[in-house]
């Protein structure tokens, strides 16, 4: 068998280990943005509720807006307007996290692999992992500024619905259009540098916690390089988000 027969014969991810990679993490990440979505859309409501209020009522009464709470907050939503409204936006969501976990995954592996290589034993070292981490989420947060701003934007029109102001986007792919017509290519990476600055140290924790913990277990354990390895390891860097509660770790990033 020739060596290009060979190639052909191996799995899909040995032949395109990075395209594998990126399409695992995107298909894992819109998952995860999925299922802890209408969290996200109750704090918004929970948030933009109290600002329109405290306009409203504020002003004239000087007493603070009522709290309903995240429980009532989401039942109400459920029974007013409907069970498919907890996800109502999610699409600019699930984009930013496709383009954003996709790219930082795969730059960090190359990175780690490529660029910033293993010492001799191969460990990885932490100084090494933190460069990494952060690179990595600093370019990804970089090609995912636009789905981002567009999220943003989106949020933004539940707001200005409560104040009875008139919608400006018809939709996720409208919204690219109006924001790329009148701002040009340059618009869409509006306000993209403290949004890189806040993903490079989210990630200097975020994927340096979870690749030493389980570049460690995999060294100084019996465990090998299975689900119960990346469980253990996801888990360490969620009590990392925990302890660092200014790092804004998520769900999906965990």
């Amino acid at each position: 068998m020739s060596p290009a027969e060979e190639e052909k014969s191996l799995p899909l991810p040995q032949r395109w280990p990075r395209a594998s990679k990126f399409a695992l993490s995107a298909c894992a990440a819109a998952v995860a943005e999925l299922v802890t979505f209408p969290l996200d859309l109750t704090k918004t409501r929970l948030q933009i509720q109290g600002e329109a209020a405290v306009r409203r009522d504020g002003a004239a009464s000087g007493q603070a807006a009522p709290y309903r709470g995240m429980l009532r907050t989401a039942a109400g939503i459920v029974q007013e307007e409907g069970l498919g409204k907890l996800w109502q936006g999610a699409m600019p969501a699930i984009y930013r996290h496709i383009v954003y976990s996709g790219v930082r995954m795969v730059a960090y592996e190359h990175l780690r692999d490529s660029v910033l290589c293993r010492a001799e034993d191969k460990t990885f070292p932490l100084w090494k992992a933190v460069v990494g981490g952060m690179s990595a989420g600093a370019i990804g947060q970089f090609f995912a500024s636009p789905t981002d701003l567009v999220k943003v934007q989106m949020q933004m029109e539940g707001k200005r619905k409560l104040e009875g102001k008139p919608l400006r986007f018809r939709g996720v792919h409208h919204a690219f259009l109006k924001i790329l017509s009148e701002g040009g290519i340059r618009g869409l990476w509006a306000g993209w540098v403290p949004n890189v600055q806040r993903a490079a140290l989210v990630n200097m924790g975020d994927l340096t916690t979870y690749d030493t913990v389980k570049h460690f277990l995999l060294l100084n354990t019996p465990l090998v390089d299975n689900s119960v390895t990346h469980s253990v390891s996801s888990i360490c860097c969620c009590w990392q988000c925990l302890f660092w509660p200014g790092s804004g770790c998520s769900g999906n990033s965990c």
